[in-house]
């Protein structure tokens, strides 16, 4: 026997929009989109209207054409016959290889000094507390200027290491040079070299290539020899040991490929008047790197240190009670708990970096805001899509960064039941 659930439905009339709750929420994100469909919708008309009144269209066309100037520190093959394209791509390579440095060592930097501030050494605790405090409340571009300063007149010239009694040496059993034109250092050679491929102007090298293959794996082998020796604990109560199996799966490859590929190290060496071979790294960008890194550094140690100081002291009472050693303590029980506190601040740092990289025109660093932000669009007159383009190029760096940083972030949260 059918039976009738309730009063008949209301049908739909147009003043449910505004007055019905199930549909006012809808009304006023459609009316919304709509506003910006029409406010982007008339900006773009305008400005395309400005640029027919100038004289100029909306084109990218000025990437194909020559560039006409020069790159110091170029990771890439580049001269100035070259394309603006080309002067761009050596400028994000640039911005790149910059960004991962800075956030090594702020890492580093960070992570020391956070924890060496609640130590129980009062002049430990208290020179970490200055480094923070001083640091952090300096404007960074003051800090690049200074370390800028630093390389180019504190360092010697390289006519300084020539003669019998030189007045200045090389570091490292004569395979680091610092001098005021930049740091000489070794550079990795093959005498079986497995040479390169050709991807469109690009040339990667094939053993730099097989090296991070070969690492990769050694690293994914090694996490399933954890796993699997986190799974026999949990059965048998035993963990087996496996450090000389990690040693041996994380080196044990590189190394073999190494040799089979003859790997030797090439040192700068004084030709003339200036250091030939090895690795020129600029002055500009060793300014870079420790203006931004021990800049960053700083605020990453208030986040290590926060982020310490919000476990429970229960759990260091509790491996003190096991036995273990405050070193021990430390790595093995307080940062790893204290990661899931510390990560989401460090993606921010992380973000500060890699923008903060445009910096670097202050001190002559060739990165995309000096090449394609900066003479790119001065030569061609190209602002509008120079600027969208390497706005759209930071954007899509910084989302890189963002998202690895947040899958990392995902898989290290407590997981709730």
């Amino acid at each position: 026997m059918a039976m009738d659930s309730g009063a008949p439905r209301e049908s739909f009339r147009l003043s449910m929009l505004l007055y019905d709750t199930r549909y006012r929420s809808y009304t006023i994100q459609i009316f919304a989109l709509m506003l910006l469909m029409l406010g982007a919708a008339w900006l773009i008309d305008n400005t395309i209207q400005n640029l027919a009144a100038l004289g100029k269209d909306f084109s990218f066309r000025f990437l194909w054409s020559t560039a006409g100037f020069d790159i110091s520190q170029r990771p890439i093959e580049y001269d100035s016959q070259m394309s603006h394209g080309r002067a761009a791509i050596v400028g994000l390579l640039n911005t790149i290889i910059l960004a991962i440095m800075a956030c090594a060592l702020a890492t580093v930097l960070g992570v020391l000094a956070g924890v060496l501030r609640l130590s129980n050494n009062w002049m430990v605790a208290r020179l970490m507390t200055v480094y923070v405090e001083v640091f952090r409340n300096i404007p960074t571009l003051l800090w690049i200027l200074v370390f800028g300063a630093i390389m180019t007149e504190a360092m010697p010239p390289p006519s300084a290491f020539r003669g019998d009694t030189p007045a200045a040496s090389m570091l490292l059993f004569d395979s680091v040079a610092l001098t005021n034109r930049g740091v000489y250092v070794p550079e990795p050679l093959f005498t079986r070299s497995l040479g390169s491929i050709d991807l469109g102007g690009v040339r990667p090298s094939l053993d730099a290539i097989a090296f991070v293959l070969v690492v990769a794996l050694s690293i994914w082998a090694n996490i399933r020899l954890i796993r699997h020796a986190t799974a026999v604990q949990n059965a048998t109560g035993v963990r087996p040991k496996t450090w000389w199996k990690s040693l041996l799966i994380l080196f044990g490859p590189a190394i073999a490929l190494l040799l089979a590929l003859g790997f030797h190290l090439g040192y700068p060496e004084l030709r003339g008047f200036n250091f030939g071979g090895g690795i020129h790294l600029r002055n500009s960008l060793i300014a870079m790197w420790l203006g931004l890194g021990i800049y960053t550094g700083a605020f990453i140690a208030e986040i290590v240190r926060a982020g310490i100081l919000a476990i429970s002291r229960g759990q260091t009472e509790a491996a003190f009670a096991l036995g273990l050693q405050p070193g021990k303590t430390m790595r093995l029980v307080i940062l790893p708990q204290a990661l899931r506190v510390i990560i989401p601040p460090l993606i921010s740092q992380y973000l500060n970096i890699t923008k903060n990289t445009s910096l670097g025109l202050a001190v002559g660093y060739m990165d995309l805001r000096s090449t394609l932000g900066g003479i790119t669009i001065n030569q061609t007159g190209r602002e509008l899509e120079g600027m969208m383009l390497m706005m759209l190029i930071y954007l899509a760096v910084s989302l890189t960064i963002s998202g690895a940083m947040n899958i990392y972030n995902s898989r290290i949260k407590l997981k709730e039941r």
